[in-house]
C-alpha cells in the first residue's frame, strides 16, 4: 500500500498553510512531572521539519484516558513546556480541544508557529463509537487549519484506534504518514516479510491476554519465543508448576497449556525466578526454582539462570523482536532480568543482528536502565500498535492514509 509521506508534503511546499499533525505525547507523570520524555522526543523531527518550512503547526494529542470530561491532572501544559524546550520555540497550549480558545489561536498563527490543542480525549467525541460523533469533531479539527490545510500522522502508538484526530481527520484533509510512522511501518514490514533467521521473539509484560494475538502470529514464524515477566506465571502453572502469590491469569491457563503442546518446539519459560514476600521495593529478594515457588513467595523478576538461558538463545540470532519487560524493572531489586535480557539483545545487534523493541514499558526500561536507544536497531514508540501490525490485523490509521486524497481540502 503506497503511503503519501512527510516529504510528499514538503515537495508540495507548506509555508503560509496550516498542518494538523496527530503526534503521541501521551508520556508518563509522576505529580505533574514528565519521568520519561521518549515519546516527546520522537515527535520532534516531524513537527521541526514543518517549522523550518514555515507551516501553521497545530498539534493533536492525548494523555492518559480521562473519564469524565477535562480532568486538570491530565492537561498537557507540561507537555507543551518540555516540547517547547525540545523544539527550541514556544509552544502555545489552547484551553480547550476545538472551542473559541483554540480557534482564535489558531486563526492568530504565523508562519513557523506552533499551537498545542489541549488533550484531544477531553472531548468524548474523539473515542465515541459513533462514526457521526467522531466526524464532528474531525471536521472542526480540520477547520483549525483551512482553508488549504493538511493532515500528518506521527503518533504511531494510536495509528490502531480508530478515533477522529487518528482516522476521521484524514478523510476530510489531504493526509500524509510523518517520519515516526514511516519509519515505524517500514520497520515492523521488514519484520513481517523479509526476516533473516534465526528469528528471536523477547515477550513480557504481566498479562498473557494482551499477547496471545501476537504469540499465535509469531509462534509459525519465529525460531524461538522467549517468555518472562508477569506472564511467564501462567505458563508455568501450565506446566503444573506451583507459582505461589505470583501473577497468575486462571481463565487463560488452559490455553496457555494448548500453546506449549503446539509451539512446544518454539517457547522457552524461565528456569529460575526472582521471588520475595511483598510487591515493594525493599521486600529483600531470593532466587527459587521457577517449578517450585513457595507459596508465601511472589515472582518479581527472572533468575540469572533465566538470563543465561535466554542469553544463550540470544546470541545467534540474526532478527529480534521484543516487547514487555522481564520483570518489575522499576525496583532496581528485580531489574537485572530486563538487564540482562536487554544487554543480550544489544550483544546480538552489534554482532548485524535486526532488533526492534516494541515500544511501551520495553522502550521505558531501555532508557531507566541506561541502555543506549542507539544500541538497538530500532525502537517503536507504539507496544500496541506494533503488537497488532505483527498480528497481522488492519490499523485504521495506516489503512486511511492509503485512501485517495480528498478534492478541494476539506469535504
Amino acid at each position: 500500500m503506497a503511503i503519501p509521506t512527510l516529504e510528499d508534503l514538503l515537495s508540495e511546499g507548506v509555508s503560509g498553510r496550516g498542518v494538523l499533525v496527530r503526534s503521541d505525547l501521551n508520556v508518563p507523570l509522576d505529580d505533574g512531572e514528565i519521568t520519561d520524555p521518549g515519546r516527546i522526543t520522537a515527535s520532534v523531527p516531524t513537527l521541526r521539519a514543518l517549522v523550518d518550512a514555515g507551516a501553521k503547526v497545530v498539534i493533536a494529542a492525548h494523555l492518559g484516558r480521562p473519564k469524565d470530561g477535562p480532568d486538570p491532572k491530565l492537561s498537557l501544559a507540561p507537555v507543551a513546556a518540555a516540547l517547547g524546550e525540545q523544539l527550541g520555540r514556544h509552544v502555545q497550549l489552547a484551553g480547550d480541544v476545538v472551542g473559541s480558545d483554540a480557534l482564535a489561536r489558531a486563526e492568530g498563527l504565523t508562519d513557523g508557529d506552533v499551537l498545542l490543542l489541549e488533550n484531544v480525549r477531553f472531548d468524548a467525541r474523539e473515542t465515541s463509537k459513533d462514526d457521526g460523533q467522531r466526524l464532528a469533531l474531525a471536521r472542526q479539527l480540520a477547520e483549525l487549519v483551512s482553508p488549504g490545510g493538511a493532515f500528518v500522522s506521527d503518533g504511531f502508538g494510536v495509528v490502531h484506534r480508530k478515533q477522529a484526530s487518528v482516522y476521521d481527520v484524514a478523510t476530510l484533509l489531504p493526509h500524509y504518514a510523518g517520519t515516526l510512522v514511516a519509519d515505524e511501518v517500514r520497520v515492523l514490514e521488514q519484520l513481517t516479510s523479509s526476516t533473516e533467521r534465526p528469528y528471536a521473539v523477547v515477550l513480557g509484560g504481566s498479562k498473557v491476554s494482551d499477547k496471545l494475538g501476537v504469540i499465535e502470529s509469531l509462534a509459525t514464524k519465529a525460531d524461538s519465543i522467549v517468555i518472562g515477566g508477569g506472564m511467564c506465571f501462567t505458563f508455568l502453572a501450565a506446566q503444573g508448576h506451583s507459582v505461589g502469590k505470583s501473577l497468575l491469569e486462571e481463565e487463560m491457563v488452559d490455553t496457555c497449556r494448548q500453546l506449549l503442546e503446539t509451539y512446544h518446539d518454539v517457547l522457552r519459560l524461565p528456569v529460575d525466578i526472582v521471588a520475595t514476600e511483598n510487591f515493594a521495593a525493599d521486600s529483600p529478594p531470593q532466587t527459587v526454582d521457577a517449578g517450585a515457588i513457595p507459596d508465601e513467595l511472589m515472582g518479581l523478576d527472572i533468575g540469572p539462570g533465566s538470563v543465561k538461558r535466554f542469553t544463550n538463545l540470544l546470541s545467534n540470532a540474526r532478527t529480534v523482536f521484543w516487547n514487555g519487560p522481564m520483570g518489575v524493572f522499576e525496583f532496581p531489586a528485580y531489574a537485572a532480568g530486563t538487564k540482562g535480557v536487554a544487554e543480550a539483545i544489544v550483544a546480538a545487534t552489534g554482532k548485524g543482528a535486526f532488533s526492534v523493541v516494541g515500544g511501551g514499558d520495553s522502550a521505558a526500561a531501555v532508557r531507566a536502565l541506561d541502555i543506549g536507544e542507539d544500541a538497538f536497531s530500532h525502537i517503536s514508540t507504539g507496544g500496541g500498535a506494533s503488537l497488532e501490525f505483527l498480528e497481522g490485523k488492519s490499523l485504521p490509521g495506516i489503512e486511511v492514509l492509503g485512501s485517495p486524497q480528498p478534492t478541494g481540502g476539506e469535504s
